[in-house]
């Protein structure tokens, strides 16, 4: 009978440890499966959503600019809620192999396995889901320039300009990588606007002679003179982008601006506006701002050549334009600026 009872308790001792072991096999897989279908639903939900957003710029209903701000957006979200689902998961996790380290779980094979298999996953996941638009093949960006002006006449700078005469130019830009698998050439597109200004040197403003612009002496001290022209122009430029990509695992990626870079190309556009500006002081000793909006032959097409070379997001620029200034002028004066450029992601 003490045999028999021996064998019994044994057994049922045995298959307690069984038991226990399953359950445990059973709640760690139910914990990897439940992180498995939290990146799973994240991923299908941001699908979804990036197509709502297609169909919007197909109808017009937001530009394209707005439509990868807005991808970017629910990419961050998604990748928000992985870590943040995926946290609680893992931390029951945590919990379960600690129950079994404390010994509150009787030993298992493969428990240990579980965390950094199922983690890992879904944080590969959440970060392709960011890199998928970090890195998409078409980019915007805000492009900036500053810089300096001078008026070249047959291939010699002007001497009755002043060196500060200056430009500053703001618009938007597109940059595609051409070659779907290599990273250097890129084509960069857009639309901006130049604003141009040309300083008189001495006491000269800017004056109409019948169809011509020319410099006359002021009569006077003048403490200002300027005359601003606006052009709108579309800029395209061929970039070398020499940014190395990025292997992670058996993705590829291919960031932009993280090394050096050039561009060459040129811009096309039209004369939008034109004004002389000119500050000075009375004979009363006030201070005078005399405003002139109108035609000064400012020539309504504008085309040239651009290029730039730099760092990063920084780099100087240099732009020529091979139309003159003016449109009827004897003389042919073409501007040449140059200056540094800001293309921010």
């Amino acid at each position: 009978m003490k045999t028999i009872t021996f064998y019994v308790v044994a057994l049922l001792c045995l298959c307690a440890t069984k038991l226990c072991a399953q359950t445990f096999s059973e709640r760690a897989n139910a914990i990897g499966d439940k992180i498995e279908l939290i990146t799973k639903q994240q991923k299908d939900s941001l699908k979804m959503e990036v197509e709502v957003v297609n169909v919007q710029v197909e109808k017009n209903e937001i530009t394209t600019a707005q439509a990868d701000a807005k991808k970017q957006e629910l990419a961050q979200k998604r990748a928000n809620n992985i870590e943040t689902l995926v946290a609680a998961e893992q931390q029951k996790l945590d919990d379960l192999v600690k129950d079994k380290v404390d010994g509150k779980i009787e030993e298992y094979k493969d428990g240990r396995r579980f965390s950094i298999r199922y983690d890992s996953k879904a944080r590969s996941v959440r970060d392709s889901i960011r890199r998928q638009y970090e890195y998409k093949r078409t980019q915007s960006q805000f492009v900036f320039a500053l810089g300096v002006n001078r008026l070249i006449n047959d291939g010699i700078a002007d001497k009755n300009f002043r060196w500060r005469s200056d430009f500053y130019e703001w618009g938007v830009s597109w940059n595609t990588r051409i070659l779907k698998e290599n990273n250097l050439l890129h084509a960069k597109y857009g639309l901006s606007l130049q604003y141009n200004n040309l300083r008189p040197d001495g006491d000269k403003v800017f004056s109409k002679d019948g169809a011509q612009t020319i410099l006359v002496e002021a009569g006077r001290n003048i403490d200002v003179a300027r005359l601003r022209y606006v052009n709108l122009v579309i800029p395209a430029h061929l970039e070398f982008d020499f940014t190395k990509k990025k292997v992670n695992g058996d993705k590829t990626y291919y960031p932009i601006h993280n090394s050096f870079r050039v561009g060459l190309g040129g811009y096309v556009g039209l004369n939008v506006k034109e004004k002389q500006v000119i500050k000075f002081e009375d004979d009363n000793g006030n201070d005078v701002k005399d405003r002139t909006k109108g035609n000064f032959n400012v020539n309504d097409f504008v085309y040239g050549v651009s290029a730039y070379v730099g760092y990063g997001d920084i780099s100087l620029y240099a732009k020529y334009d091979l139309q003159p200034v003016f449109s009827n002028n004897e003389i042919d004066q073409n501007n040449l600026s140059l200056g540094i450029r800001f293309d921010f992601n």
